[in-house]
Formats: structure tokens, sequence, C-alpha cells
């Protein structure tokens, strides 16, 4: 599917803008590096600091706004930041944790049996309140079919994928409260693949994420919010935005040496 040159300059916008509020909040860490600077340089070094600080904003400034512009495409509605609720039922809490247990224990993930397991119980025992609770990016297909994007870094760290598990589920039981009969599926989506050209090493995600059915990565996520070809071209709009920025970016770095 090939992107209109509308949306391209509507993507361009939404990264060039990103960053540029990123230049105007971002301040470097004052911390005195003597030999870093007389090697490197305070630009350079500069520059090093805003690359790690971009780093762990790029899914909520970036990501997820390019995301929910190229979705609108394909997609019936395409919401970053999705306000899903804040009531979970005893019994879905408790479904969960057996859930979380089962996998612990050597079983095989089944994202479609877990979804029904939650579903059957989303209503029963006693109501928990809960703070509200926002979902990274959620997509609604013109089927009504309903997906809940988790967006993580290119490499999550294995010790936290129990969490990222209960997360998907505790989701799914929280929007079932209030709709019971939706068709919604929950994921984790990771922009690009850090390995390329060789294959995402899933074997890290395997045990508890059901690898076909809550895991997205690179051309997968792109593709599946803007049809095939989706990934290729939102690079080409991120490399155009860069090489617009690009004096800017030299003139912002060129003040700390």
């Amino acid at each position: 599917m090939e992107i209109g040159s509308d949306i391209n300059e509507t993507i361009e916008k939404v990264i060039i803008n990103s960053l540029r509020k990123k230049f105007q909040s971002y301040n470097p860490e004052t911390s005195h590096m003597p030999f870093h600077y007389r090697l490197l340089g305070k630009d350079r070094m500069a520059l090093f600091s805003f690359i790690q600080s971009l780093n762990t904003t790029f899914g909520t400034s970036i990501f997820e706004p390019v995301a929910e512009t190229l979705a609108k495409l394909k997609h019936k509605q395409a919401k970053r930041r999705y306000v899903l609720g804040n009531k979970i039922s005893k019994e879905a809490q408790k479904e969960i944790q057996n859930i979380i247990n089962e996998l612990t224990i050597g079983k095989n993930p089944d994202k479609k049996e877990e979804i029904e397991r939650i579903r059957r119980v989303c209503q029963e025992g006693e109501i928990v309140k809960l703070k509200t609770t926002l979902v990274d990016f959620c997509v609604i297909s013109y089927d009504d079919n309903i997906h809940l994007f988790d967006i993580k870094t290119a490499k999550p760290n294995i010790g936290e994928f129990k969490s990222y598990k209960r997360t998907l589920l505790e989701w799914l039981a929280i929007f079932f409260y209030e709709n019971p009969e939706a068709k919604v599926n929950s994921y984790i989506a990771i922009p690009y693949n850090p390995y390329e050209p060789k294959p995402y090493e899933r074997w890290t995600l395997k045990g508890m994420l059901d690898l076909e059915n809550e895991l997205m990565v690179a051309e997968e996520f792109w593709n599946f919010l803007g049809g095939e070809g989706a990934y290729e071209e939102v690079l080409n709009c991120f490399e155009r935005a860069g090489i617009k920025l690009r004096p800017e970016i030299d003139e912002y770095f060129a003040k700390f040496k």
C-alpha cells in the first residue's frame, strides 16, 4: 500500500515537531567529565546525552503520534493514550494469576484461550476500582476488532516479561468489564528489529507471550497500521525529516563547543 504524499508530509511534520519540542525542553546533564570533554568535545558529549534522553521518550514523543497518523489510513479509529477504564472483577484478577502461574511452570501461551478465560469471569465477584488505566495506543478496525498496544523498547528486559504479560491480560479484563462481548486483543509492539538483518530474537519472549498473537515487531507493527510497505515509507519519512532538521541540529549542538 502506497502512502499518499499528504500523509507522508503529515508524518514528517509530526517527527520534526516532536524533535523540536524535545530540543526546547532538553537540558544536558551538568556532570563534569573533563576527560570525555577533552577527548570527544563538549558538543559531541551533549549530542550523546541528548540521544540517551531521546531514547527514553521515543515511544511517547515520536512513535505514538506517528503510529496514530499512519493507522488512520486503514482503520476506523486510532488513538494514543487511550483511556481504557478503571474497574476489574476479582474473579478476573484470580484468573489472570492462574494463567501467569501456568505459564511460569511451562504451559504454552495461547492468547485466544486466555482471552475467553478472562471473558467468562470479567463481571463475576467483587468489582475492584483501579486508577484509570491508559493504553499506549489503540486501533479499532472497520470490522470492530479492537487492538490494544503496549509499545516497548527494541530490547525489553527479560526480567520484565511477566509484568508485560500481566498488563496485557489486565487490559482485557478491564475492557471486558464494560464490554463483555467485544472483539479485543492486546499486544506488545516493538517498533524496529535491532538484530536486523537477522530475525528478531523472539525466543527471549517465548514462554510468556503467544508470539503469533501477542507480539508485533518492526514490519509487522507498521504494516498492520498502514498496510503493506508502510514500514519502509515510515523509515523514508524519518530520513527526510532528519535531512530537513540537520542544520537546526548542527546549530543547536555547536553552542556546546
